[in-house]
């Protein structure tokens, strides 16, 4: 459990920066972070600084696919944490 919390953090940061990264990118008008790579850092547990990311430095809170697309992602990875906490403490 400790490996994953762990995880979540590490990606949580990446996800952060990257929101922070392509923002500033984008200002400048240079080449920028795929959406792709974006939600495959989200769907790898990054979805919570990812998020954090979004409204920090506001970027890509006019994209519908991010304002629900990172929340959801963020749903769904919790509901799979808390699963396979419950099957690790029941079983």
């Amino acid at each position: 459990m400790q490996f994953l919390i762990g995880w979540c953090i590490i990606f949580s940061l990446i996800g952060f920066c990257s929101m922070g990264i392509d923002k500033r990118k984008a200002q400048l008008g240079k080449w920028r972070i795929p959406e792709r790579t974006l939600f495959l850092i989200a769907i790898l547990g990054g979805s919570p600084g990812s998020i954090a990311g979004m409204f920090f430095f506001r970027h890509k809170t006019r994209h519908a696919s991010f304002r629900y697309g990172l929340p959801l992602i963020f749903v769904l990875e919790l509901i799979a944490v808390l699963f396979l906490y419950r099957l690790r403490f029941t079983a």
